[in-house]
């Protein structure tokens, strides 16, 4: 039997699905939770809008067909009826859950400047009430739910060991052309940050892990050229990269990191 159960949201492509076999390969199953949505990103390659708005069947094949477990279960992260229905999955076909990946996000590019396109090209938005919802429903509430499911039934099976990692890339002074994506991933934290403190006498760490540029598809000669010409972006990573960061923060290992944004470079 594997040692842990992980849910990793998100788990259809990029650093969500690196996350699920980077897991399996320690002895985790894995739910593979995804949502099929039409990505057609300015820049992006075929490979990703392929990835984005297909299942998580292929990355939970690829983990049985390798001697693990895991299953793929397709939730709208905005409903919040699907925090319960992801962990009764979980429970029903894998066991009970105790390591939290929070990957997906609802991402879109918004901003208080004039409709049009940022500096690499990409459709930017008006903030309005759509472009909100659509951010903090997965970014911020999905998020802060799923936590509080974990915690609920970690409490009530006496659990004492457990993981919960959320992903961010929002920086201190916001996000400028992604307001709303700055914004819900600054909610996440504090939602995380809470965790780690209440959750910490049940034996569970909580982080949020903050990768670099990482190449999911959506990278462009005019984003590699950005990264070189930056001081401070010293590194366009690989899913498995970041991958590799989370499953050590959901190991044994690292049992005195929490409370932390693990950023990567």
């Amino acid at each position: 039997m594997p040692l842990h159960t992980a849910i990793v949201t998100g788990a259809n492509h990029g650093i969500g699905a690196a996350t699920a076999l980077a897991l399996a390969r320690r002895d985790c199953a894995v739910l593979c939770s995804y949502l099929r949505i039409d990505a057609d990103q300015a820049g992006s390659s075929a490979a990703y809008r392929a990835g984005r708005s297909a299942g998580a069947q292929p990355v939970a094949d690829q983990i049985t067909a390798a001697g693990g477990r895991a299953v793929a279960v397709e939730a709208d992260l905005s409903d919040p009826a699907s925090a319960g229905l992801l962990f009764d999955a979980a429970e029903k076909d894998l066991g009970p859950v105790d390591i939290l990946v929070n990957n997906a996000s609802g991402w879109i590019a918004d901003t208080f400047g004039p409709d049009g396109t940022d500096g690499l090209g990409r459709p930017v938005k008006p903030v309005t009430a759509a472009t909100w919802w659509q951010q903090f429903t997965v970014d911020a509430m999905a998020a802060s739910l799923l936590i509080s499911e974990f915690a609920r039934r970690h409490r009530v099976r006496g659990g004492t060991w457990g993981r919960i990692v959320g992903l961010t890339s929002a920086a201190e002074v916001g996000f400028p052309e992604e307001v709303s994506y700055g914004a819900a991933k600054a909610a996440q934290v504090s939602y995380t940050m809470s965790a780690a403190i209440e959750l910490a006498p049940y034996g569970v760490t909580a982080n949020m892990v903050h990768p670099p540029v990482t190449d999911t598809g959506w990278i462009t000669p005019e984003v590699r050229e950005l990264v070189a010409r930056s001081p401070a972006m010293i590194h366009i990573a690989r899913p498995e990269e970041v991958a590799e960061v989370i499953a050590y923060l959901a190991s044994d290992a690292a049992a005195l990191i929490t409370a932390n944004v693990v950023t990567l470079r």
